[in-house]
């Protein structure tokens, strides 16, 4: 699997967010099916250069001018902001983190493959691709669908557009004016790398010339993912994926991400909550369980709501494995609910099903909160434990372990704070229990009715106050 790493320019905000928990997931899911997987997600520290944007920008050099750092002082620094993001939302690390920069020699052997066969050109010290040779033969567009006159119709007008022989070619490497920081030598003069030919290099070195899954967000299926297609097919004779898998984009209270919005956040400003468009901080895990909660290929819609939302939701279903891990099987001979068993059972057997249904894990997720009261009522005693099976119960710990722990990737918010969160629910017990010893009712109801509203119920047996979680 090949997934479309981070341009390390800058740090990493809430849309890079999607596709590495996306991917992560699925990444996870075929290690759980029993795969051996190669992971290969690359860090393009080579400029970037953007065909559909400004001419020949390099984010690299750009962002190591207005730092006063050298460019790949900049890389360094974003790669580690990057990689100590990653940990905190608890992402396995690829197989191979492969760099654009240190794989300049593939490139520059694919372009001249791509040339000795006749599909690209040079001018003035670039290469470029010559996209409608290519399409007299091959189906250019075949990934996202676009008609090569309808590009020709709507491309922007560049600089440098005159050494093309078409407007939809793209470059494969770059002149580099005198003023650009990042160059190596090539057979063409000093230059740098386009964007896609990157990609398709580092792919091909390290999973061949055809590779089961290459992933990466939508926004990268046109050009990126498209040119990418192209070149590599020229150079290898064959597709390069046998699998595409894009994750849908985030927009914010409606709006699409963009810098022109204020509305970029980056990940630092949302765990800290210090952008102007957050109420409070959110925690990873958090931000992890938003994400999972809607289909990769739908778009999500963040706000505030939204990730509160997610916070109490998360807070029930972590309250609820708690309290599995504490309960054990005991039965007491009498006959089981046929019923509640084949539903417990169906929907822990579900979870595979949508996981298999193209990576649902919003169903996955919608599981866990329909079982969630059957285990609250476990404990509570509104079921008795002989009511299911001791397969059923055995089924149910398996379930929860599998899907939440090991493919999802949740994990719990440090244990210091958990313990700090009891601590608060024990005082507010104790507060309400001489409350109602004082016949003060008003503040005894005020705190019942107010853990209410968060999802925790408290129940008065005679051993004490018990609390359990509902939806």
């Amino acid at each position: 699997m090949y997934v479309c790493g981070p341009t390390v320019s800058g740090e990493s905000h809430l849309g890079h967010a999607r596709p590495f928990i996306t991917f992560d997931v699925l990444f996870r899911y075929l290690l759980h099916l029993g795969y051996k997987v190669r992971y290969v997600r690359n860090i393009t520290d080579a400029g970037h250069f953007e065909e559909e944007g400004r001419a020949a920008e390099d984010k690299i050099a750009k962002g190591a001018l207005l730092e006063k750092l050298e460019p790949m002082e900049l890389v360094q620094k974003y790669t580690n902001l990057y990689h100590w993001a990653m940990e905190q939302f608890n992402t396995l690390k690829p197989s191979i983190e492969p760099t654009a920069t240190g794989h300049i020699v593939e490139q520059i052997e694919m372009i001249k493959k791509i040339m000795a066969d006749g599909y690209a050109y040079e001018a003035n010290g670039s290469v470029y691709f010559d996209v409608k040779k290519y399409s007299e033969n091959h189906h250019y567009g075949i990934l996202s669908g676009r008609v090569i006159e309808d590009q020709l119709e709507t491309t922007r007008e560049l600089d440098n557009q005159d050494e093309k022989k078409n407007k939809v070619d793209f470059a494969l490497w770059k002149k580099a004016p005198a003023e650009h920081l990042m160059r190596w030598p090539s057979p063409w003069g000093e230059g740098f790398p386009g964007w896609h030919i990157e990609c398709s290099a580092m792919s091909s070195k390290y999973l061949g010339k055809q590779f089961d899954i290459h992933g990466g967000g939508m926004d990268l299926q046109f050009p990126h993912h498209e040119c990418e297609i192209a070149q590599s097919e020229v150079a290898h004779g064959e597709l390069m994926a046998r699998y595409w898998v894009h994750n849908n984009m985030i927009t914010i209270n409606g709006k699409k991400m963009g810098k022109s919005y204020g509305n970029v956040i980056r990940l630092t400003e949302l765990f800290a909550g210090t952008h102007p468009l957050l109420e409070r901080g959110y925690s990873p895990m958090t931000i992890r369980f938003f994400i999972l909660q809607t289909h990769y290929r739908s778009t999500l819609d963040f706000s505030n709501e939204a990730l509160q939302a997610a916070e109490k939701g998360l807070a029930r279903l972590w309250y609820a494995y708690e309290v599995l891990q504490k309960l054990s099987y005991v039965s007491n001979g009498a006959a089981v609910n046929e019923e509640l068993d084949k539903q417990v059972q169906e929907w822990c057997r579900d979870c595979a099903v949508a996981m298999n249904d193209d990576l649902s894990t919003a169903k996955v997720l919608a599981n866990l909160f329909e079982l969630s009261p059957v285990i609250n009522s476990l404990r509570g005693g509104q079921i008795k434990m002989h009511e299911i099976s001791q397969n059923t119960f055995d089924l149910l710990k398996i379930t929860w372990q599998t899907y939440m722990i090991d493919i999802l990737g949740l994990q719990p918010e440090k244990p210091e704070d958990s313990n700090k969160l009891d601590g608060v629910l024990q005082l507010l017990i104790e507060i309400r229990k001489e409350a109602k010893g004082k016949k003060d009712y008003a503040t005894s109801d005020k705190i019942r009715n107010q853990l209410l509203s968060i999802g925790i119920q408290l129940k008065d047996e005679k051993d004490g106050t018990v609390t359990y979680a509902i939806e």
